[in-house]
C-alpha cells in the first residue's frame, strides 16, 4: 500500500511540471491548427502617453528618450518620466532633453516604489492610450506604430510587445535568451487562440479608461495587462513590436530576480484571483492558471519527485532510468554554474540557468507563503 502511494505521488509530481512547461504549450499548438488568424482593421493612429518609471538610470535614460522621440509615429505623443527618488543624474539628464522636447515631462518623485511612480505618471497622462516601457530598453524602427495598431479593434484592451535579448553573454544569460524565445512562441500560440495571459512590463500598451492603480506589492506588468480581461477585453501579443534588453549572467542576480518575480507574481495572482474562474472567464482562466500559476508551483514538486524516485529504485527499469536522468540533469546544471567563463558547451549553461531559475522560484514560493513581500525596487540588481 505504501509503495502504491509513493508511486501515485511520483506520477503527480512528474505530471504537473510536464503539463506546465510542455503539455500546455503543446495543447495550444494543437488548438492553433483549428484557429484562423485575425485581421486587424486600419484606422488613424491615436495620441499616446508613454510612461517610464526609473530609478538611477542616468546611464540609459538619455538614449531611451532619444529613441522614443525618434519613433516615426504620426499622432501626438507625450513621454512621462517618473523618477522614483533617483539619487544620480537621471532627472537632470531627462530635464536637459525636455528643455528641447516639450513633449517630455519629468516627475521628480520621492522614493516610494515602482508602482507609486507608475500611478503618478498615469494620473498626469492626457491621452487615451498608455504605453509602459523600461528605462534601459532599446527601440528601433516603427515599434510604437506596430504596438498600437491592434487598438483599431475595440475589443482589444492591451497590447503586449516582444522583448528579446539579442546577444547572450558568456554565462547564464544564454538561458535568458532561450527563455525569451520560448515565451515568444508560447505567447504567439496564446494569441492565435485568443488567451494571452499577460504582457511583459518592458513594453505594453493599455487603454487609459481600463487603467487601475497598481498596488505596491504586485508585479506591475501582470497587474496592468490584466486590467484588460478584468474589463472583458483581450490582450494581443504583437511580435513585430520588438524591443531589446540585456540578459543576466551572474547566478546570484538571476536567483534573486527569480525570487522577487515569483513573490510578486503570486501576490498578483492573489489580487486577480477572480480571473482564474473558468465559469466566468472561460479559456483565458485556464491559460492564466496554466501559464502563471502552475508554472510557479511546479518547481516545488521536483524535490519530492526525486525522493519518490529514490524510493522506487527497486520497482523497475523505468524508475531507475528516470532517477539517473534527474541526477544527471542536476549534475550538468551544477557544472554549468561553475563554468563562469562559458568554456563548456551551451547545454551546460542552459542547465545552470534552469537550476538557478527553479531554485529561485521554489524559494520565492516559500517566501510568499511566509508573508514576504517586495515594495521598493533596484533594477540594477537584475542586470
Amino acid at each position: 500500500m505504501m509503495m502504491e502511494i509513493i508511486m501515485a505521488l511520483f506520477w503527480f509530481c512528474l505530471f504537473l511540471p510536464f503539463y506546465a512547461w510542455i503539455g500546455y504549450p503543446l495543447s495550444l499548438a494543437a488548438l492553433c491548427l483549428f484557429v484562423g488568424r485575425r485581421k486587424t482593421p486600419e484606422v488613424a493612429p491615436e495620441p499616446v502617453s508613454i510612461i517610464i518609471a526609473a530609478y538611477n538610470e542616468a546611464g540609459h535614460i538619455e538614449q531611451t528618450l532619444r529613441d522614443l522621440l525618434a519613433q516615426p509615429y504620426p499622432a501626438d505623443r507625450e513621454i512621462i518620466l517618473a523618477s522614483d527618488g533617483s539619487d544620480d543624474d537621471t532627472v537632470a539628464r531627462a530635464r536637459a532633453i525636455a528643455a528641447t522636447a516639450p513633449c517630455v515631462k519629468v516627475l521628480d518623485l520621492p522614493r516610494q516604489g515602482k508602482a507609486a511612480a507608475l500611478n503618478a505618471a498615469a494620473r498626469v497622462a492626457q491621452y487615451g492610450l498608455l504605453v509602459f516601457t523600461d528605462a534601459d530598453n532599446r527601440w528601433q524602427d516603427d515599434i510604437l506604430a506596430r504596438l498600437l495598431a491592434p487598438f483599431a479593434d475595440p475589443e482589444v484592451g492591451c497590447c503586449a510587445g516582444n522583448v528579446q535579448i539579442p546577444r547572450a553573454g558568456h554565462a547564464l544569460s544564454l538561458g535568458d535568451q532561450l527563455y525569451r524565445h520560448y515565451e515568444t512562441w508560447l505567447r504567439e500560440a496564446e494569441n492565435r487562440v485568443g488567451c494571452v495571459a499577460s504582457a511583459d512590463g518592458a513594453l505594453l500598451a493599455l487603454r487609459r479608461e481600463l487603467f487601475q492603480e497598481v498596488p505596491g506589492e504586485v508585479t506591475d506588468d501582470f497587474f496592468l495587462s490584466t486590467c484588460a480581461p478584468m474589463a472583458g477585453k483581450r490582450i494581443i501579443y504583437v511580435r513585430q513590436a520588438r524591443v531589446f534588453e540585456r540578459g543576466v549572467d551572474a547566478a546570484a542576480r538571476q536567483f534573486h530576480r527569480r525570487v522577487r518575480v515569483t513573490v510578486g507574481g503570486l501576490q498578483s495572482l492573489t489580487v486577480r484571483r477572480g480571473l482564474m474562474n473558468p465559469l466566468r472567464h472561460g479559456f483565458y482562466a485556464i491559460a492564466l492558471i496554466s501559464h502563471k500559476l502552475l508554472r510557479r508551483l511546479a518547481p516545488t514538486l521536483l524535490l519530492p519527485l526525486l525522493v519518490c524516485n529514490l524510493l522506487l529504485w527497486e520497482t523497475g527499469y523505468f524508475y531507475r532510468f528516470t532517477l539517473i536522468a534527474q541526477l544527471l540533469a542536476y549534475a550538468v546544471g551544477l557544472v554549468g554554474l561553475l563554468d563562469h567563463q562559458g568554456r563548456l558547451p551551451k547545454p551546460f549553461r542552459l542547465a545552470g540557468f534552469l537550476l538557478v531559475t527553479l531554485a529561485g522560484m521554489s524559494v520565492g514560493l516559500l517566501q510568499f507563503l511566509c508573508g514576504r513581500r517586495y515594495g521598493l525596487w533596484v533594477p540594477q540588481r537584475n542586470r
